[in-house]
């Protein structure tokens, strides 16, 4: 995901979250449609000082916002003493050091809250001597059985008592991994289509389909052997000139994985039959 917004992409978020078409904004704002389309625009950037005042007054934001020089959209006075932050917090918000963008987006999810409140239960230990209560009862529980009917330690019920004790740690350990992995599964989604996003098909994936078209596509051994080759390197096979790919050959002969592909009886040379197919 990006971690500052473009001028570009502000103007459409903002455009798009009050469901305006650009006919629309253009009737509302004076702006012709053309120069807001182009505004809008992953590569235009010259955009008319008159035209961000307007927008700016429009959606109700204030131009440094629009200029991409601050992040505050809606609250561009507010105190700092009103944020309640550390020192350390102020400091390393203005390193740079962190994505502020993301950071923000986990903060204002919904689910935030009640992982804030998990985790707080943790570290105050709230809960602590609720989960202490129950293992004591079963480790009493436990004792009492062991001494009365001296069970083996991997008998079925004995080892249910002895499973039964809570850890803390591992209890919290999954739930604020659950709160924390339900965020970040609805941030991914949002971002599914940014242009940074990588494509959920992966790299192998997308690989061995094109391998699977080069071996299925009509030609000789050699040709896809070729193919095949040039695809690994990232090379356009089609764009070959007849040099080229006589030199391929030539290169790709000398392969010891591929002389038994060249090497067959009753086939024409790997030459030859590069000069028939570039006739």
């Amino acid at each position: 995901m990006y971690v500052k917004l473009t001028i570009s992409e502000r103007l459409k978020d903002l455009r798009v979250e009050r469901g305006l078409t650009l006919e629309e904004l253009a009737a509302a704002t004076g702006l012709s449609k053309s120069a807001l389309g182009k505004y809008e625009a992953d590569d235009y950037k010259d955009v008319s000082p008159f035209a961000v005042a307007e927008l700016a007054k429009f959606y109700g934001v204030s131009t440094d916002y629009l200029l991409g020089l601050t992040e505050t959209k809606n609250h561009p006075n507010a105190a700092l003493h009103e944020l309640h932050l550390s020192d350390d917090m102020i400091a390393l918000l203005k390193s740079g050091a962190v994505n502020n963008r993301l950071l923000c987006e986990l903060a204002t999810h919904k689910g935030f809250r009640r992982f804030m409140v998990d985790m707080e239960i943790y570290v105050d230990r709230i809960a602590s001597m609720q989960i202490g209560n129950l293992n004591a009862y079963m480790d009493t529980v436990r004792r009492m059985v062991l001494e009365r009917f001296h069970p083996d330690e991997n008998e079925l019920y004995f080892r249910t008592l002895e499973a039964s004790r809570i850890s803390e740690d591992g209890y919290f350990s999954d739930t604020l991994r659950d709160d924390l992995l339900d965020i970040l599964k609805d941030i991914r989604e949002a971002h599914r289509k940014d242009t940074l996003t990588a494509p959920a098909e992966g790299v192998a994936d997308g690989f061995q389909k094109k391998v699977e078209e080069v071996i299925a596509a009509r030609g000789t051994e050699k040709e896809k052997q070729a193919r095949a080759f040039c695809l690994g390197l990232g090379i356009d096979y089609d764009k070959l000139t007849p040099e080229e790919f006589v030199t391929l050959i030539g290169i790709l002969e000398k392969s010891k994985n591929l002389k038994s592909v060249y090497n067959q009886r009753g086939k024409a040379s790997p030459h030859q039959k590069g000069r028939k197919r570039r006739k």
